[in-house]
């Protein structure tokens, strides 16, 4: 039996999310439909924009995404504790850049001198704003509601567009996170669209390589930040990078051997196991191409090593973990 969104999010367990959505009704988001023979590229370019400006505006960081055919993926860091910080301007300011608000909302938000019941009532739809804000939920339906009323114009049709509500898995780890990202990224090449990553139109890994060839790191993606950590200081919290603990040279790298092997025209295999993050997370290369090329297929609603698979059982009682995500990933 399923379990309601509100038990599968437990930022207590974890931050990190992997969410897919699919169309219906042979709806296409991107390519060309063999049956009708008209060609839907240019959603591709919808979607990615709107994923990208949500990033900005929710406390909810893009770490990878692919806008397939038919379907997309994105794994998610959810960062509640920006949202919880921010000034009341600031939460109007960013919800406003989606919606109207109120009247009450748009007169605090310019300044305007306003009754103490108008304040009161406009600071709490500003603390409802700001929930919503980090919400798995609301990012998802601000991303999807748009793109199926702009292609439902388009293909002068109403109903459903999406295949009902998203699917999303937690991330409980270093391990399961890399995993569900490397295989999210190589999603064109597994399809056979792309022949590289770094051609792989409308993902991630594209982005980061092209910024990467720049000397920096896109700025609508969580960034990756290595192992640095500064010392000498009171609070070594405050001043621990925001981030991917990984360098993005190694993520690269590793995405990029993994990928080779995917591509059957490929000859010879590559040892994986001389990448610096699988060494890190002491994962052997046979378990590492199982879990990056067939995720979805051998994972469910919670994926992590064994260790964290029971931390969550232990903070889930009525959690059900996958034992089979479990042998994979351990």
């Amino acid at each position: 039996m399923p379990r309601a969104r509100s038990q599968q999010v437990s930022l207590s367990d974890t931050p990190y999310y992997h969410c897919i959505s699919r169309c219906v009704r042979r709806a296409f988001l991107c390519g060309e439909d063999v049956v009708t023979g008209k060609s839907f590229e240019h959603r591709r370019g919808w979607i990615e924009a709107r994923l990208l400006c949500l990033s900005q505006i929710f406390s909810i960081d893009v770490c990878a995404y692919a806008v397939m055919s038919n379907h997309l993926h994105i794994v998610l860091h959810v960062d509640d504790k920006q949202a919880k910080i921010w000034f009341t301007h600031e939460v109007l300011k960013r919800w406003h850049s989606l919606h109207k608000g109120t009247l009450f909302t748009q007169q605090y938000s310019r300044g305007e001198t306003m009754p103490a019941y108008a304040v009161e009532l406009a600071e709490r739809s500003a603390e409802a704003y700001r929930q919503r804000l980090s919400d798995i939920s609301w990012f998802m339906r601000e991303l999807n509601e748009p793109i199926a009323r702009q292609a439902n114009f388009e293909d002068d049709c109403t109903g459903r567009f999406w295949e009902g509500r998203f699917k999303s898995q937690a991330l409980l780890d270093e391990a399961s996170i890399l995993a569900c990202m490397a295989y999210v990224d190589l999603n064109p090449i597994r399809a056979g669209i792309a022949a590289t990553p770094e051609t792989s139109e409308f993902t991630s890994i594209k982005k980061r390589v092209e910024s990467a060839e720049k000397g920096r790191q896109p700025k609508t993606l969580y960034p990756f930040v290595g192992n640095e950590r500064k010392d000498n200081v009171k609070d070594s919290s405050k001043n621990t990078p925001k981030g991917i603990v990984f360098k993005l040279t190694d993520y690269l790298q590793l995405v990029y051997l993994t990928g080779r092997i995917v591509r059957h025209d490929k000859r010879g295999a590559i040892d994986l196991s001389l990448s610096p993050i699988l060494q890190r997370l002491g994962i052997d290369s046979e378990n590492w191409m199982e879990i990056a090329t067939k995720f979805e297929m051998n994972t469910h609603g919670v994926v992590g090593q064994t260790q964290s698979m029971e931390r969550y059982k232990n903070s889930q009682p009525r959690a059900r973990p996958n034992k089979r995500c479990c042998a994979l990933l351990s």
